[in-house]
């Protein structure tokens, strides 16, 4: 089974993360974002990209099960993801639910636009493994949420709830009711 899943709506593509437990940016989800950018450019038929999490989340981050692997640094890496999401000719939105943490974050904030539940989690929880967050998100997230909330975040790696977040420049819209099904759609 891959670990992302790309479906059509209409004019809007769909990529699910799906590479449980917390759908962990391995390789294999990495390569199917860049995957999934190029289709999308490709196809003049489709106007936007929405990432989203199967299952209870957005995004956990690195995928910890390939710290010790060659994997972790093979290309794409999360940077180069992110800096593809940014040169994207189409927009990419993130559609947030369940958490966000560490490059699942970091990956957000690439996105051109950012949607989430009230209820998701969101963090950069590096700190609490001894490491710095690694794809940006030191520097993405003080100019959305401003710096002191943001160092608040990096120093404690505790999760904050997107609705305390909403009236930040973080989302573009805190969603009721948005979570994935197989028809996405947000009520």
């Amino acid at each position: 089974m891959s670990a992302t899943r790309f479906t059509r709506h209409g004019t809007v593509a769909v990529l699910t993360l799906d590479n449980p437990p917390v759908n962990g940016l391995g390789h294999e989800v990495r390569q199917g974002i860049v995957d999934a950018l190029d289709k999308v450019e490709s196809d003049t038929g489709i106007r936007a990209l929405v990432l989203i999490g199967a299952g209870k989340g957005f995004s956990g981050g690195a995928d910890i099960r390939e710290f010790t692997s060659a994997k972790a640094f093979a290309e794409p890496t999360l940077r180069t993801v992110i800096k593809a999401i940014e040169g994207a000719k189409k927009p990419v939105i993130a559609a947030i639910h369940g958490m966000a943490i560490g490059g699942g974050i970091e990956l957000a904030l690439g996105c051109h636009y950012r949607l989430a539940a009230p209820s998701a989690q969101i963090g950069l929880g590096e700190v609490k493994l001894g490491l710095l967050p690694g794809a940006g998100g030191t520097q993405r997230l003080p100019r959305v949420v401003g710096l002191e909330t943001a160092l608040n975040m990096v120093v404690s790696g505790n999760p904050v709830p997107a609705e305390r977040l909403r009236e930040t420049a973080l989302f573009d819209e805190v969603v009721e009711g948005c979570a994935p099904s197989a028809s996405f759609s947000c009520s």
